[in-house]
């Protein structure tokens, strides 16, 4: 039996992995600090199906998953997720902060940033073996 829904009709979900100190403290920091953070799941518990993910993307990255208003999925991976979240929150602080991380050239700093951040994530405070994402290539 597939998880419960975790997603619903014009609203973002935010979807991290579980298994991982850092992701799971960083997303607990999110949810303290914004003024208007999304639901957060685990990807482990997540209805990944529903979402549009695999396990392995999930496991690979952050992801803000929102539906529009006519039901549409979007999707939005690594720093795009952080940015979109941004983009969304009420006070204009952190709006600005979202549209900067999305303008170039900031946009690729923010890239490179989230995905040394990822890559390492496990050596970072909170981080465990279990945080390691293996890479080939």
């Amino acid at each position: 039996m597939p998880p419960a829904s975790t997603l619903r009709r014009d609203q973002s979900t935010l979807v991290f992995d579980g298994d991982c100190g850092f992701c799971t403290s960083a997303v607990r920091w999110l949810e303290g600090t914004l003024p208007a953070p999304p639901p957060s799941h685990p990807y482990q518990l997540a209805n990944l199906e529903e979402l549009g993910l695999t396990a392995q993307e999930a496991a690979d990255m952050v992801w803000l998953v929102a539906t529009d208003r006519r039901g549409s999925l979007r999707q939005y991976g690594g720093y795009l997720a952080v940015s979109t979240l941004l983009r969304h929150q009420p006070a204009w602080g952190w709006r600005f902060l979202g549209v900067l991380m999305d303008t170039l050239p900031f946009s690729l700093v923010a890239d490179a940033v989230y995905r040394v951040v990822a890559r390492f994530r496990y050596v970072l405070p909170g981080g465990t073996p279990a945080c390691r994402v293996d890479r080939e290539g």
